[in-house]
């Protein structure tokens, strides 16, 4: 379901947010069964939005983006960190909305109805913030939890709301400034002895026993729960390029 079309709120570029999952839940090992929102440039290849760096548009600042790059033996930004795989869902999911097979949420009430009763990740893959509150304030109104991430909490023009999106925190410095704040944190870090008394270990993590996941746990909903920031040891493809410091 098409739940946003239109301006990104980084940079203008048009972008489209679509949901997906309502049907057959995720099987993500990590998140569980959640609603999936998929945050895209529109008109523009994911691949080759991360590759020149048109990006920016849905991930904002976000250091996992990779570094733009031209060169034709490339298919993506180079020295890229993000765990998520374009060439997997993200491109799978714009190339089914460029075949015109979802259908689109009009107003707030239809918004609404795809998140009610269930678990929602905010930004599958792009960051919330890009988006109009109103459209996630719509989409979690009747749902029954939710995750979100955001590495634009310091941008003037995004629209981060602290109560259902953790800070992206890069650092510990990073991280204090939020929770000074009254923002909760979710920080990269390159051993679990790097976790401070204010963190826990994801409990959805490889050195946590993946003793639940996202959709059970809910504690990555922002300053509406009221317990410990996040932490999770650095992972994925690109972890070797990841920097925490």
């Amino acid at each position: 379901m098409i739940i946003y079309e239109g301006p990104s709120l980084l940079d203008g570029q048009q972008i489209v947010v679509i949901a997906t999952g309502m049907q057959a839940k995720s099987k993500n090992d990590k998140t569980g069964g959640m609603i999936q929102t998929w945050i895209l440039l529109r008109d523009i290849d994911p691949r080759e939005a991360n590759k020149s760096g048109a990006d920016y548009a849905i991930c904002g600042d976000c250091p996992h983006r990779g570094k733009a790059t031209t060169a034709l033996d490339k298919v993506l930004a180079v020295e890229r960190t993000c765990y998520v795989i374009i060439f997997q869902a993200p491109l799978n999911v714009w190339k089914s909305f460029h075949r015109g097979i979802y259908g689109r949420a009009v107003d707030s009430e239809a918004i609404a109805s795809v998140g009610d009763g269930n678990e929602v990740r905010l930004g599958s893959y792009g960051d919330p913030a890009a988006v109009p509150a109103y459209v996630w304030k719509a989409l979690l109104s009747r749902a029954s939890g939710n995750t979100g991430y955001s590495h634009q909490s310091g941008l003037d023009d995004a629209d981060f709301v602290a109560d259902i999106m953790m800070v992206s925190a890069d650092n510990l410095a990073m991280a204090q400034a939020a929770w000074a704040k009254g923002q909760r944190t979710f920080r990269l870090v390159d051993s679990l002895d790097d976790i401070t008394d204010n963190e826990i270990n994801c409990p959805a993590s490889k050195e946590a026993g993946q003793r639940t996941t996202c959709d059970k746990c809910g504690l990555c909903a922002g300053s509406s729960i009221k317990a410990k920031s996040i932490a999770i040891v650095a992972h994925g493809n690109g972890a070797k390029y990841a920097t925490t410091n």
